[in-house]
């Protein structure tokens, strides 16, 4: 009979990535906690059967079958296509990037985790701040998202002068999000919503 170890490598081998969570609910079920599984895929990382990385969709670490090195490798190669792929984070800076930029804007992108201003925009004496977000994977997850966006950006908002957005993918979901935000909300605080759609197609939405 298969032990712990042999059970997550045959499931790594079918789906590269998982999380321990997620390994977890494959084997025993989402009532159970993903301690055991922890431990075990940690000593298998150290053996160097298995490597531990975060993934670049939601930052969680996931488990990779190989080697280190290949691993590295790998996603030194397949990391810029990766970011850009549509409705990633970076997707959607660099779509807001091109389209102020055809406006007249100077644009300041952080990339991948960098910190800072994810969209600080300059043109002469105008300023506008935008915060982005990616899709997510699941439903809570865009709301987390969208509700995380907003608070970001209202920690930045010290000059009145300035214009303030989100950049949020046009997903079913992130609409309904920005309608349900209350209109008392949206002009107390000025903050209008940047639709980016999967084709690169960007809608401002006071």
């Amino acid at each position: 009979m298969p032990n712990l170890a042999e059970k997550i490598l045959k499931v790594v081998e079918r789906k590269d990535g998982l999380t321990d969570r997620e390994i977890t609910n494959l084997l025993f079920g989402h009532t159970t906690g993903p301690q055991q599984v922890n431990a075990e895929c940690r000593l298998l990382a150290a053996k160097g059967i298995i490597k531990r990385v975060h993934r670049d969709i939601d930052g969680l670490i996931g488990n990779f079958i190989g080697t280190p090195v290949q691993h590295a490798n790998n996603l030194k190669t397949n990391e810029k296509n990766k970011s850009l792929e549509s409705g990633t984070e970076d997707f959607i800076k660099a779509k807001i990037q091109s389209w102020l930029q055809r406006d007249g804007w100077t644009v300041d992108v952080k990339w991948g985790k960098e910190r800072g201003i994810d969209i600080l925009a300059n043109r002469g004496k105008e300023k506008w701040i935008i915060e982005a977000k990616g899709i997510g994977s699941y439903q809570p997850m865009r709301v987390n998202y969208f509700l995380g966006a907003l608070a970001e950006l209202l920690q930045r908002m010290d000059d009145p002068s300035s214009s303030y957005s989100i950049a949020i993918p046009d997903h079913p979901q992130y609409r309904a999000l920005w309608k349900r935000l209350p209109s008392l909300a949206k002009n107390r605080t000025t903050i209008s919503a940047l639709f980016v759609s999967e084709t690169g197609q960007v809608s401002q939405t006071e």
